[in-house]
């Protein structure tokens, strides 16, 4: 299995009797409305990211299935005293727009709630948009190559993700979505950029040239989006 993290967007979320009798699933007492602090999270989609990846459809309905019942902590640090969440429900929410692979672009939501009497400064930070910035963590089976459909996770092809060829931006499809470990509060979400790097465990080829052309890639992806 494969180790993957990715950016999340936290939003707002409206408390209902519904998700309040979800949230009670993962409670030892009955809870009530006035005792919890909810929120969203739009985790990952299918739009092809900065890391030159992207979920398939398949991988995101998998994903809200995994999702369900873990935990939310700071920093990726596995600790019970870092716990400040969980999840009690997720989705796949379709918006109508298209995403840079050309389909039907989609989003896994996640629904999260924390008690408000030991989480006030949390909350704060929250509702003042001074903690936003999250990461998921989760394990992939396939990466699978957009130009010649290769499995990156057994083996390495020649292409490299974020090149062009013959036209065509080579990117990773992510499948086969094995298991959801945790969403953190983080500083800098985890990306490339931010000094976190990740093997797909397959035997890798060797690739010349990896001078990566920014305008020329800035380009390509703006006249997919025409």
């Amino acid at each position: 299995m494969n180790d993957i993290k990715k950016n999340a967007v936290l939003k707002s979320l409206s408390l209902t009797e519904e998700e309040l009798v979800k949230i009670n699933q993962f409670a030892l007492k009955e809870l009530t409305a006035d005792e919890v602090f909810t929120f969203k999270l739009a985790a990952c989609n299918n739009d092809i990211d900065r890391d030159f990846e992207a979920f398939t459809s398949a991988a995101l309905h998998k994903l809200a299935e995994l999702y369900v019942g873990k935990t939310i902590i700071q920093d990726h640090r596995a600790s019970t005293a870092n716990q400040c969440a969980r999840i009690y429900d997720a989705e796949v929410e379709a918006t109508g727009e298209t995403s840079k692979t050309g389909e039907p672009f989609e989003r896994l939501i996640l629904h999260c709630y924390c008690l408000r009497a030991n989480n006030e400064e949390l909350i704060a930070d929250i509702e003042a948009g001074i903690k936003k910035e999250c990461s998921v963590g989760c394990a992939i089976g396939k990466a699978i190559c957009s130009i010649c459909e290769q499995d990156n996770a057994k083996s390495w092809c020649e292409h490299y993700p974020s090149k062009t060829y013959d036209g065509r931006l080579c990117y990773f499809k992510l499948d086969d979505a094995k298991d959801a470990y945790e969403v953190s509060f983080v500083a800098i979400p985890a990306q490339p950029a931010a000094g976190i790097t990740k093997s797909y465990g397959g035997k890798k080829t060797p690739v010349k040239n990896l001078n990566i052309e920014i305008e020329e890639i800035t380009t390509f992806i703006k006249e997919q989006e025409k």
